[in-house]
């Protein structure tokens, strides 16, 4: 089924719910690397979301807390995101589609206050999984 083609500067917005972890989420911004173009914008294909990353997002749990940060990344792309005929360079294009599996990178632990006097635990988490979806602006052409 055709859907709209990602084209660069399009947003990838996360969903806060990383399974027991919430995090503070912010948009990701796609950078296409496609060399066709819409708009004198290039065109995403299969790998730039791979490129895209989202740096210092808080992040605690009911356990931990004190809140900790991490980076938000697409691990996965759902099936109908990415174009099985449309492509550009050799490379299939990416389309809006449904929900990408995503994952947050714990970069400095969430901390459980410590029960009595002593430190701070810290979260042992190294990864969450979720969820999220892309934003474009692109309202006229569609992939296959």
């Amino acid at each position: 089924m055709p859907d709209f083609i990602l084209i660069n500067a399009d947003k990838a917005n996360f969903i806060p719910s990383f399974g027991a972890a919430i995090v503070t989420v912010k948009p990701g911004t796609l950078e296409g690397s496609g060399p066709a173009t819409l708009n004198g914008k290039k065109l995403c294909v299969d790998g730039d979301e791979k490129k895209l990353s989202v740096p210092g997002c808080p992040y605690m749990t009911p356990q931990y807390s004190i809140p900790g940060s991490g980076t938000l990344k697409i691990s996965a792309l759902a099936g109908n995101q990415t174009a099985k005929k449309s492509s550009t360079g050799g490379k299939l294009v990416l389309l809006k589609g449904g929900n990408f599996t995503a994952k947050f990178e714990v970069q400095s632990p969430a901390k459980q206050p410590p029960p009595g006097p002593g430190s701070p635990i810290p979260d042992a988490t190294p990864e969450y999984s979720g969820q999220g979806m892309f934003i474009t602006t692109n309202t006229k052409f569609q992939g296959a």
